[in-house]
């Protein structure tokens, strides 16, 4: 059994960039967790920001709970306002060592998107800490991440080092995906997913559906 970390800067990047992978890990019997940086609480204006972030939250646990993940972690960083500072370090760091993943999903380096791309820069600084004898504030057991992918959102990846056949979670994945009801109605990027996932499986992975990554570690 392998414990798997997803980070998500927002409640539905997890599903988006990684959903079929996910259910794929929970059915093998790995032990699946899903960190979210922000709750999303700049996802629409027509409602307030504490009453959003619990909205998303709510939609995160259905969503997760659908692929078969029940350990979630809410940092609640300001919606669009991610840093690469030393608290977020610390509190990141101390959540790998404490956890202790093997494989960690990220958001890809060049994400359009700026907190995935401040998302990214924070994770894989927090990996390397957390790996080293240094750093007691962050907790006194090192921990070695072995593998770190980067996963594609909003901006496609230019030079794919990994595909993860998902024909047989794809209907899972949208399933999941179509519970975040508090953004598709601003944007059916299920249907888009949906399309790009057949993309990448038919002209990069050889099969019907599939989910492409970067390899950073």
């Amino acid at each position: 059994m392998q414990h798997v970390l997803i980070v998500a800067p927002h409640p539905d990047d997890d599903i988006i960039g990684c959903g079929g992978s996910i259910a794929k890990h929970c059915k093998a019997g790995n032990q699946v967790t899903i960190m979210y940086m922000t709750s999303g609480d700049a996802g629409g204006i027509q409602y307030s920001k504490e009453d959003l972030a619990a909205l998303r939250e709510e939609e995160a646990s259905k969503a997760a709970n659908h692929l078969g993940v029940s350990n979630l972690i809410f940092l609640r960083i300001a919606d669009g306002y991610v840093e690469f500072n030393k608290e977020n370090l610390i509190r990141i760091t101390s959540i790998i060592r404490d956890i202790k993943p093997d494989i960690v999903y990220i958001p890809h380096s060049q994400d359009g998107n700026r907190d995935h791309q401040v998302t990214h820069l924070l994770l894989m600084e927090a990996c390397q800490r957390s790996g080293a004898p240094f750093f007691p504030e962050c907790g006194l057991q090192p921990w070695r991440v072995t593998t770190i992918l980067g996963y594609e959102v909003w901006t496609p990846i230019q030079e794919v080092y990994y595909c993860e056949d998902i024909c047989e979670f794809i209907e899972q994945k949208l399933a999941a995906l179509q519970m975040h009801l508090s953004q598709l109605e601003y944007c059916r990027y299920d249907e888009a997913i949906k399309g790009f996932n057949r993309y990448r499986g038919i002209m990069t992975a050889g099969c019907d559906y599939s989910e492409c990554f970067t390899l950073l570690k």
